[in-house]
């Protein structure tokens, strides 16, 4: 409990994400009561001098809901044209409740182009920074109506990767563009179950009951464990708790802490920012500088490269640059100044880095040693990729 307090003590920047069934109820149907009392706890944060961004799903359900439709489709145009009722609806929720208590508001409508761009990655944090400067509350959706990220189906396997699949991995990026002080993760549970949560865990009714069971109330380190309690995502929602997970991952390794809470829940908000045992809070890594941050999360990976064992504990624990003699093989192509995917033997992602070299000129001289390099290429780089552009995304290493 002290922990939680000093480390909330010390939160200026917020960013609040609030996940679809929280905002809809199960019939589709906006929960305007429950989305009233959350816009007022923000609005609170807001004028207590907190730096308050709330990244919202819920577009796609509410235009299903507005066009009076099922939302049962197979096509992606469709779910574009319900994020496109949805948006509106949305936005004039948040802009009416907002004005209701003097919190000027703004729309930020996102998509992965925005973050595979380096100029336009920073171009929109300081966008935001203005907006919380004047005193306005960002609020950040993802454009289904154009970007295809989040509503597709499928994803490709090894090259061009998605920055963010869903609304949750969003947050966390927009926590790690920002520094931001937390990411508070709002969904329909009460936080991380050992076991699932159980079924009354939504609606907060069983709360008061001792033998009920209880979520983890403080994760140090995501562990293997910890990523097998995750859980698949609901029906009208697209995250889950393993996208939960997978966000929290992204905040702590930038440095920020994060907590999952119920948004069903009286006075979370509060509560969490009090230093109050509610939710699961993820206690932060070290915080990796920016540009690593947008080589480790936001950009977006064009190939692999498998390195040894070598390789791996030279990055991992001794900060050094990929040379090629660590290079087991490459996978995909690449070019020069594309960010790249850095896998173990076992084949598991650990760092992400700016290639010096295209694939084709990289391939032959895999697993060769930097005498050899400068023989064959001459005043060419001998890294292939250098440290000052790696950035290892497993910081517990």
């Amino acid at each position: 409990m002290n922990d939680r307090k000093q480390l909330m003590a010390s939160v200026r920047t917020v960013v609040v994400k609030l996940g679809t069934n929280v905002l809809t109820r199960a019939s589709g149907e906006m929960a305007l009561g429950e989305i009233h009392a959350i816009i007022e706890d923000l609005a609170d944060l807001q004028r207590a001098d907190y730096r308050v961004l709330l990244v919202s799903s819920g577009a796609v359900s509410m235009g299903v809901n507005g066009l009076k439709h099922d939302g049962v489709t197979a096509f992606v145009t469709d779910k574009q044209a319900y994020a496109a009722v949805g948006q509106i609806r949305l936005m004039a929720i948040y802009q009416q409740a907002f004005a209701n208590f003097n919190v000027p508001t703004g729309q930020i409508l996102l998509t992965e182009d925005d973050f595979k761009s380096r100029t336009r990655y920073l171009n929109l944090r300081n966008t935001m920074n203005r907006l919380l400067d004047f005193g306005v509350l960002p609020i950040i959706i993802e454009n289904d109506s154009v970007s295809t990220s989040e509503i597709e189906e499928s994803r490709p396997s090894c090259s061009d990767l998605p920055v963010f699949g869903d609304n949750d991995v969003l947050s966390a990026l927009v926590a790690s563009k920002l520094g931001a002080d937390l990411l508070l993760l709002l969904t329909d549970v009460d936080g991380l179950y050992p076991d699932g949560p159980p079924p009354s865990s939504g609606v907060g009714s069983g709360a008061d009951d001792k033998e009920a069971p209880r979520p983890l109330s403080l994760v140090d380190e995501i562990t293997p464990e910890i990523e097998a309690m995750a859980r698949a995502g609901s029906r009208r929602g697209r995250g889950g708790m393993a996208s939960k997970l997978r966000a929290v991952q992204v905040a702590v390794q930038s440095g920020s802490p994060a907590v999952i809470a119920s948004g069903h829940r009286v006075g979370t908000i509060p509560d969490v920012l009090s230093g109050a045992d509610v939710g699961t809070l993820f206690l932060p890594r070290r915080r990796l500088a920016s540009r690593k941050r947008w080589i480790a999360f936001a950009s977006t990976v064009s190939g692999r490269i498998v390195v040894n064992q070598g390789a791996y504990d030279a990055l991992t624990h001794r900060g050094k640059s990929l040379l090629f003699a660590g290079v087991v093989r490459l996978e995909g192509e690449f070019g020069r100044g594309h960010v790249v995917s850095i896998v173990d033997p076992a084949g598991k992602e650990f760092a992400r880095g700016i290639a010096n070299y295209n694939s084709e000129e990289a391939r032959p001289l895999a697993g060769k040693r930097s005498d050899e390099i400068i023989e064959l290429v001459g005043h060419n780089y001998e890294e292939l990729i250098h440290r000052d552009n790696l950035a290892v995304r497993d910081s517990s290493t």
